[in-house]
């Protein structure tokens, strides 16, 4: 399917009954164009017949931030209130795209609602989400808005000495946008939401759709967002920190860990995973619960290792794996993360994530409960 395409099927997929005149003036092509994009996707499959009758294709919807990453951090000694001769680094990043990266590497279908502002930064981002699989044809572009963009600068020993988030635009993403979208949502196999969404849209979310619900807690401050809305979740991923808010429970070893794991499915939350860092992952659900250790990894970087552990989670939930499995799955693409310079490898792809996984079988370090 070609960009075009791609642009005409989002059109019919949110609103069947739309006229090609409708779609020209949308997209600002000629009807005739309108006729031989349409012409096409009923030749390849996509388009089954008058009315538009779409062909049912699975994706997985992730609905979050996209931002802008610059990075700076000193050759020599830091000296603040001074020029630091050094490195600065720009990247593409927020948690939501991030995600949607790592899942359209490995061959899912994957479509992403976010905010762009109408700018350079806006553009660079949308054309590189292209080029890595993801459809972006969701994403709005606001008029008079600047991207998202977080500035960060390290101090010698590379920790944060002061960052600076701009990311105001998400202020927009509201429930006129979100009910704009709905066809779009319903249709999804699986929703990721990463919590840097207002909370007034994450309520709406979880309220008011009948998917299933992957959340990415981000943070403590930000994971009581989702407070009260537990029962609406089918997975969620919190870290140590998180996983003691949530459940009450003061973690200091790993039976406080089984206990808070224990804590948070009571309160409704279907499939947990909670992140240990470097020693692994506690998984639960009604069925199962247990420990998967990774086996010994050389990390390069790890500021992606958390959105790459959610993205392999969801790669085992679609292929229908048990939930072990699903942590496994998440253990190896966060493998695949640390070992690498970026937060998404170049080269991820399936074929290395299952290579990874047959590494964290054979360390057998599963403990079941």
């Amino acid at each position: 399917m070609t960009d075009r395409e791609r642009e005409v099927y989002d059109l019919i997929s949110q609103n069947p009954m739309i006229s090609q005149e409708e779609i020209s003036e949308k997209l600002k092509i000629a009807r005739s164009s309108v006729g031989v994009h349409i012409s096409n996707l009923m030749k390849k499959g996509y388009v089954l017949g008058k009315g538009y009758v779409l062909k049912e294709s699975p994706y997985i919807l992730v609905i979050g931030g996209a931002n802008i990453d610059i990075e700076g951090y000193p050759t020599g000694k830091f000296q603040m209130k001074d020029s630091n001769p050094g490195v600065v680094k720009r990247s593409f990043g927020g948690v939501g795209r991030n995600i949607a990266e790592n899942l359209a590497m490995l061959d899912l279908d994957t479509k992403l609602i976010s905010l762009v502002g109408d700018d350079s930064s806006g553009r660079d981002l949308l054309d590189y989400c292209k080029r890595r699989g993801i459809d972006v044809s969701n994403v709005e572009v606001v008029e008079g808005k600047s991207t998202s963009t977080y500035l960060s600068i390290l101090g010698a020993e590379m920790d944060m000495e002061v960052a600076i988030s701009h990311m105001d635009i998400m202020d927009g993403m509201d429930e006129r946008l979100i009910m704009k979208k709905q066809n779009l949502i319903r249709g999804a196999k699986l929703c990721v939401l990463d919590t840097n969404l207002p909370k007034g849209v994450i309520e709406f979310l979880l309220n008011n759709f009948d998917v299933p619900f992957v959340v990415d807690t981000v943070s403590l401050e930000k994971s009581r967002k989702i407070e009260g809305l537990y029962h609406r979740i089918d997975v969620l991923k919190p870290n140590l920190i998180e996983a003691e808010y949530i459940s009450g429970v003061k973690i200091e070893g790993e039976e406080d860990v089984v206990a808070a794991g224990e804590r948070i499915h009571e309160l409704g939350i279907k499939n947990i995973f909670i992140s240990l860092g470097k020693d692994g992952v506690y998984y639960k659900n009604q069925a199962e619960s247990g420990f998967i250790r990774p086996p010994k990894t050389e990390v390069v970087g790890s500021t992606g290792a958390g959105d790459a552990f959610l993205s392999g989670v969801v790669l085992g939930r679609v292929l229908e794996r048990s939930i072990e499995e699903q942590a496994m799955y998440g253990v190896a693409n966060s493998i695949c993360s640390l070992e690498s310079k970026s937060n998404i490898p170049e080269d991820l792809s399936r074929k290395k994530i299952e290579e990874k996984l047959e590494e964290v079988k054979r360390c057998n370090f599963t403990k079941s409960i």
